[in-house]
């Protein structure tokens, strides 16, 4: 069977895509399966190179019109595709009836095109895209979700039959592990943290739903709780916003925040070996990354008592409200004061991170495979 992956535009800068279809095109060769990632190449985007503006009217001329010409060809020459991110999901309509599916991996933007999160307006092109990308999910064989929850949100939002839906969890896209205090701490000046204070880590970007004000209200308790303790907060990924650093400033703040950027996954492992406890507070997720991430280098995890945190993070994080700062920052201040409990978590997130293989996620995508193209099979002899 040879297998076509659809990835993501270079472009439109979504490296956690990238990093997907890239996982999932190394494990599908290892497992000895002939494959093929291709992905919209920059042609007229080239001139504008940018998700944003004019540059990204040129990335739809790129993914509208170009890529499709290619696809064209390609597909005659492949038994099953995969549509590595539902974002692309309009590609389904250029497949004709060869098998495939499509991951799902969260359908926040869709939530947002329908008017249903107030922090994220849409515009009139985002709203019209993300119905064609609803239509192209609705004719899929077969949607693999990130989580349970993403399931359940997509079956209420299409036509699609449950048995054409399943779950899929990640595997890691990094050997995440504890690395040696000795060393780890060695190397956190490089990040640009210079203080020997414990701290709090935090990994996310700017969107609506990772709560970063609700992440600094919290932390603001946490110290308030407890001033002898000199705590800070780390903060990783997108640099925060302008009414952020407002709230930073007149909570006096500034210097107990450390924003380090992006940073390269090893980076990653040096600060989830060295932190207290992640702190991650997000609205939604479609599965939440860091919480496994943290888990497998020993660092105890407290986040949102809401699906899907509650189901990636199983028996080993704990959970808060984040409607209740003050109240969260309290039980975290608890279990971060008391090593017995901080050391259970530690040990209850290696077991938990037990689920999360890559192996497991290839051979789960492989059964997907040839259940679609048996199913396939029998369609095409009745």
């Amino acid at each position: 069977m040879k297998i076509l992956l659809i990835g993501n535009y270079s472009y439109d800068v979504q490296e956690s895509m990238q990093l997907f279809a890239s996982s999932l095109e190394a494990g599908l060769k290892k497992s000895g399966c002939e494959v093929l990632l291709i992905r919209p190449e920059p042609f007229f985007g080239k001139l504008k190179p940018s998700y944003r503006g004019i540059g990204k009217w040129l990335g739809y001329l790129d993914k509208f019109i170009i890529f499709p010409l290619r696809l064209h060809k390609v597909i005659k020459t492949v038994d099953m595709a995969h549509i590595c991110d539902h974002s692309n999901a309009f590609y389904t309509g250029y497949l004709n009836d060869i098998p495939h599916l499509v991951t799902c991996h969260d359908l926040f933007a869709i939530h947002s095109a329908r008017g249903e999160v107030k922090e994220n307006p849409t515009k009139w092109t985002g709203r019209r895209l993300q119905e064609i990308i609803l239509n192209g999910i609705n004719r899929s064989m077969h949607v693999a979700c990130a989580s349970e929850a993403t399931r359940s949100d997509l079956l209420q939002m299409t036509s699609l039959r449950p048995e054409n839906v399943s779950v899929v969890y990640y595997g890691f896209n990094y050997p995440y592990s504890p690395m040696e205090t000795t060393e780890a701490k060695g190397r956190l000046k490089s990040l640009g943290i210079t203080s020997e204070d414990p701290f709090i880590l935090h990994v996310g970007k700017n969107f609506w739903y990772k709560n970063r004000l609700g992440l600094l209200e919290i932390f603001r308790y946490m110290i308030q709780s407890d001033r002898s303790l000199h705590l800070n907060l780390v903060l990783v990924g997108s640099l925060i916003t302008e009414e952020a650093r407002r709230f930073v400033k007149s909570h006096n703040l500034e210097k107990r925040i450390f924003e380090i950027g992006l940073v390269k996954s090893e980076q990653l492992r040096v600060l989830y070996s060295t932190a207290g406890a992640l702190l991650y507070p997000s609205l939604k997720e479609g599965f939440g990354w860091p919480i496994i991430e943290a888990q497998a280098c020993g660092c105890p995890v407290f986040t949102t008592k809401r699906p899907p945190m509650t189901e990636i993070g199983g028996d080993a994080a704990v959970y808060v409200d984040p409607a209740k700062p003050e109240a969260a920052a309290r039980t975290i201040m608890e279990y971060i004061s008391d090593s017995e409990k901080i050391a259970k978590m530690r040990e209850s997130g290696f077991l938990n991170v037990k689920r999360f293989s890559i192996d497991k996620m290839i051979r789960q995508y492989i059964d997907l495979y040839e259940r679609l193209a048996v199913r396939r099979k029998s369609y095409a002899e009745t």
